[in-house]
């Protein structure tokens, strides 16, 4: 099948294919005289097993690995449940940090309670203040973020 074929078998964009082949997940398909990309029904199932893993948020680096255990059956899995491992890790961080997002969203909703005109909105009235304080916080060297919520500077303050 052509790469257009294979882009409706998989459910798939077909720039997204090319970009899979460039990265290396799926194999360079065989050329057909008129240098059309050939694939065949191991294309699909791999683009599937690639796809399903995008779908449970795994980054291509560890896509790649459990694609080199998924071509050697006969090698051990330690490395793939500790993959796992690390990627629930992953997981459950950002749900946490998600949760705290929805905390301050409703905090933010919360300070406009009505309905006002604009320049007495509670909730653009502190989203004003917050990005003032943010600026004046990134005109320092420190690379706000780089550190997790609560870095330390070299002068043993915290930042947030």
């Amino acid at each position: 099948m052509k790469i257009g074929e294979l882009a409706l078998a998989a459910q798939t964009q077909v720039e997204t294919i090319r970009y899979y082949e460039r990265e290396g997940l799926l194999p360079q398909a065989p050329r057909s005289e008129g240098n059309y990309r050939i694939y065949g029904p191991e294309h699909v199932e791999r683009l599937a097993f690639v796809r399903h893993c995008r779908s449970l948020d795994m980054t291509l680096d560890e896509i790649r690995v459990l694609l080199r255990f998924k071509d050697e059956p006969q090698a051990e899995c330690g490395e793939v449940n500790a993959l796992l491992d690390e990627h629930i890790g992953h997981v459950a961080t950002r749900i946490r940090e998600l949760r705290q997002l929805e905390k301050q969203l409703k905090a933010l909703r919360e300070q406009c309670a009505g309905v006002r005109d604009a320049a007495h909105c509670g909730i653009l009235n502190e989203l004003v203040q917050a990005s003032s304080a943010t600026s004046i916080r990134s005109a320092s060297p420190h690379v706000s973020g780089a550190h997790g919520n609560r870095g330390r500077r070299s002068n043993g303050s915290t930042s947030d």
